[in-house]
């Protein structure tokens, strides 16, 4: 997966260190996705469950918690991991080593067309992914006609992202986002929406759902349309 990453991109991927991880599952999937966010893990786990095909790419795969613990089709199902940081990989790889899982392991940006050498996948995710991509959704929308590409006929691409406008958000979540978006900047969701990305998501796949949990937008996008390759 070659192609010229932004500085934006390598500052918010760098910021995964083993320290941060390391607390990511208590923080973000349990006290932030309940209290901040108001979409519990167990919903995108079932989202996981619900989706998950036979042969998987997990784009920022983060911590492994939902390839982890989530509900396969298969006994031996195939799953490729992609992202810019190898801390990530590193981690979510040892934890599926407990479910007698190796997967692949491919470094790249989620804004880059993906190798085809890579192959076609029954199901490809992004989830917690792009409130932390740089720019607005018709750029982060370059990413969904990457995927678009590897992704089966009767294949699925799910995910979620938080969203920064069009939803009511809490105290807690106002001030994390404030945070994430000032001076920690982890995330670029400020003008992210649902009608954005709706719009963005249908530039690249027929059939398009979203649902708003809390302040999260949890989708599900099938029948890619198979644009060429730039």
């Amino acid at each position: 997966m070659s192609a010229e990453v932004t500085q934006a991109e390598k500052d918010g991927a760098k910021k995964y260190s083993p320290i941060v991880l390391s607390a990511y599952d208590t923080f973000v999937l349990q006290w932030s996705n309940t209290y901040a966010w108001r979409c519990p893990r167990e919903r995108l786990l079932a989202h996981y469950d619900t989706h998950l095909g036979a042969r998987h790419l997990d784009i920022g795969p983060g911590t492994g918690w939902y390839l982890h613990n989530a509900t396969y089709p298969t006994a031996a199902p195939e799953i490729t991991l992609m992202d810019l940081n190898t801390n990530t990989m590193a981690m979510t790889t040892g934890r599926l080593a407990d479910r007698a899982i190796t997967p692949a392991v491919h470094t790249g940006s989620i804004l880059a067309p993906i190798d085809p050498a890579v192959g076609v996948f029954d199901s490809v995710a992004a989830n917690f992914v792009f409130h932390c991509v740089p720019g607005t959704w018709p750029q982060k929308g370059v990413a969904f006609g990457h995927i678009a590409r590897v992704v089966a006929d009767d294949g699925v691409f799910f995910g979620s992202t938080i969203l920064g406008t069009g939803v009511q958000h809490n105290l807690f979540g106002r001030a994390l986002c404030a945070l994430y978006n000032g001076p920690i900047k982890a995330f670029d969701n400020t003008a992210d929406d649902e009608d954005g990305l709706r719009t963005a998501l249908s530039a690249a796949f027929e059939d398009v759902e979203i649902t708003v949990i809390g302040t999260v937008a949890v989708f599900a996008a099938r029948r890619p349309r198979r644009t060429p390759a730039s």
